[in-house]
């Protein structure tokens, strides 16, 4: 029971945090992992159980979306779909003690875009231009992280997008950015699935929470900043970054 009201609460935090700014699997796999899963399992399992968050926000954002002018998500979305299921393959290929290893990296990566993704698109803009040529394959290249392991890859996608124009609007890319997190993870989920490699007791409690969170969170994007948000997320991401360095010592 304990662990059930742990995976229940973490998977509402996560769904809303994902809706809101992203960084909900810094929530979702530590309390995996907390509940006794290895690290991909536990990896495996935080995806599956976010899944349904992150349709619910896509549903929720479904009267805002507005495609941006420099992107075609038509063209993206087979590319997104490709490159999360090679994350996915490549996930569970990769053997227990090997990620345990990379984890704390991965989770480094991922909090150093959420501290530092918006000042880098700026820095990049000055040195950096990138042709509409340049999207599919780097969209492609962020699937795959998206399928492997997926924290910030949100935030990834939009910093990306964002160098195709010279003065991005992140908050209107909100919306295709739930749309993309959504096809790469699907591909992640099904393939998951099919593979037995999900651990249902701990991902079904974590499941149903993690939709309520991800509509809800969907809805108070419209009222709540999303800078204060990714400013808690930066916080807690530096934190669980920590403690899984110090695991791995």
């Amino acid at each position: 029971m304990h662990n059930f009201a742990l995976l229940a609460c973490a998977g509402l935090l996560a769904g809303a945090m994902n809706a809101i700014a992203g960084g909900g699997s810094f929530v979702s796999f530590p309390a995996m992992v907390a509940a006794g899963l290895p690290a991909v399992a536990a990896n495996v399992s935080s995806t599956v159980a976010l899944f349904p968050g992150t349709l619910a926000s896509t549903w929720a954002y479904r009267r805002v979306f507005a495609q941006p002018a420099a992107l075609s998500v038509r063209a993206m979305l087979p590319v997104t779909l490709a490159g999360g299921l090679l994350g996915a393959v490549l996930l569970l290929a990769t053997p227990g003690r090997l990620f345990d290893a990379i984890v704390p990296f991965l989770l480094l990566l991922a909090t150093l875009t959420f501290a530092f993704g918006s000042r880098a698109v700026v820095v990049l803009h000055r040195v950096v231009a990138v042709g509409p040529g340049a999207v599919l394959p780097m969209q492609f290249v962020i699937s795959i992280y998206g399928g492997y392991f997926g924290g910030a890859v949100g935030l990834m996608m939009m910093a990306m997008w964002s160098l195709l124009t010279a003065n991005p609007d992140l908050k209107a890319m909100a919306p295709i950015r739930m749309l993309m997190v959504s096809i790469a993870n699907s591909a992640a989920v099904v393939w998951f699935i099919g593979s037995g490699a999900v651990w249902w007791p701990q991902t079904l409690a974590m499941l149903g929470a993690s939709a309520v969170g991800g509509y809800v969170g969907a809805r108070l994007t419209q009222w709540m900043p999303a800078s204060v948000v990714r400013g808690v997320v930066v916080a807690l991401s530096a934190t669980v970054t920590v403690l899984f360095f110090l695991r791995s010592l």
